[in-house]
């Protein structure tokens, strides 16, 4: 592995001189020998660490209606399958100790597990939950250790320091176990490791309750929380309203809101629809003037224009016209989801 470069990453906002007395936390469940479904009903008791941003919305991957339809029980957590070498979450643990041993080597200070899920002690606060990787033992400064592996896709979340999803996550750690600072360790392409240093932040802290508040009423009150632009998003709205009522109607036109949000609709579209054609245009002309070139340079980047490699497709309509049989012998049925149309006075 390369050195280690340790960073002070600064938290969204300065520590005020006069902390708020800060208590220990409850040890909620003990982890060691808690089965892979045991631990999956403990996590939809509260929000966790690795929860966090996605109810503040803040998480690339997950969005808030995606995890409120996890902890309601709508559908269950989407966890690799730790068999399959090639799972991100099966190397990720695989990796995690290796992490910890070149934290300690690098810091010399030693790191221990914490087999538990800790509880927020104030009992405003139950739904705050944490799972620590580890703790830092002997520096005064530091108490917990955070371990992340990020491949080439994730490399690029790292660029600039530490993603905002994890900033939310250990701050988030921190407001649990009422420590001052973590470090967080990770290891990037498999080949280089940096070490970040997060501060409490009682300002970044106090958003994350109020936004975790919110969410675990939603949980509670079985209230979706709104909908974001995500592909989670989408994912989680044909899961939640897989079915339409046939015929059936809902009369928006007395809601202000949901009139504005049309109208805007109905302008972004046409946005679209007006750059795609000037998009298109472009890429014609490109075209022409590439003639038979793979690839055109220009002074800020460049393109290409390669055909792809011919293939052999199965002609069904054709084999099935000869041998109609093989659609009850070979069948596959494929469950429809709802589509999206959108209609004005005007069509």
């Amino acid at each position: 592995m390369n050195s280690a470069l340790i960073q002070h990453h600064p938290t969204r906002a300065n520590i005020h001189a006069h902390r708020p007395k800060l208590s220990h936390p409850k040890r909620f469940v003990e982890t060691k020998n808690l089965s892979q479904a045991e631990w999956l009903e403990v996590r939809r008791q509260g929000i966790g660490s690795s929860d966090c941003a996605a109810a503040c919305g803040l998480n690339p991957y997950i969005s808030m209606l995606e995890l409120w339809m996890i902890k309601t029980g709508r559908i269950q957590q989407n966890i690799e399958d730790e068999s399959e070498g090639h799972a991100p979450l099966y190397w990720g643990k695989q990796l995690e100790p290796l992490v910890a041993e070149y934290y300690s080597m690098y810091t010399n200070y030693k790191v221990r597990r914490v087999n538990a899920v800790l509880q927020h002690p104030d009992p405003d606060k139950h739904f705050m939950l944490a799972n620590l990787d580890y703790s830092v033992v002997g520096d005064a400064d530091v108490q917990i250790l955070e371990c992340k592996t990020a491949g080439e896709y994730g490399a690029k979340l790292w660029r600039d320091g530490v993603p905002l999803y994890v900033l939310c996550q250990v701050q988030h750690q921190l407001a649990v176990t009422g420590k001052k600072a973590a470090h967080i360790c990770v290891l990037i392409c498999g080949h280089e490791t940096r070490i970040f240093k997060v501060t409490r932040s009682e300002s970044v802290i106090q958003h994350i309750i109020n936004a975790e508040r919110y969410f675990w009423e939603c949980v509670e009150k079985d209230i979706p929380p709104e909908a974001d632009a995500s592909e989670s998003a989408a994912k989680a709205l044909q899961l939640l309203y897989p079915e339409h009522v046939p015929l059936s109607t809902t009369d928006l036109s007395e809601d202000e809101q949901a009139n504005q949000q049309f109208e805007q609709l109905i302008q972004t579209r046409n946005q679209i629809e007006k750059h795609q054609e000037q998009f298109d245009l472009l890429k014609h002309q490109l075209q022409a003037k590439m003639q038979g070139a793979e690839r055109a340079t220009f002074k800020v980047g460049s393109v290409t224009w390669k055909k792809s490699k011919d293939s052999i497709s199965l002609d069904s309509k054709a084999l099935l016209k000869l041998h109609p049989e093989y659609l009850n012998q070979f069948s596959q049925s494929k469950q429809g989801t709802r589509r999206f149309n959108i209609y004005t006075d005007a069509d």
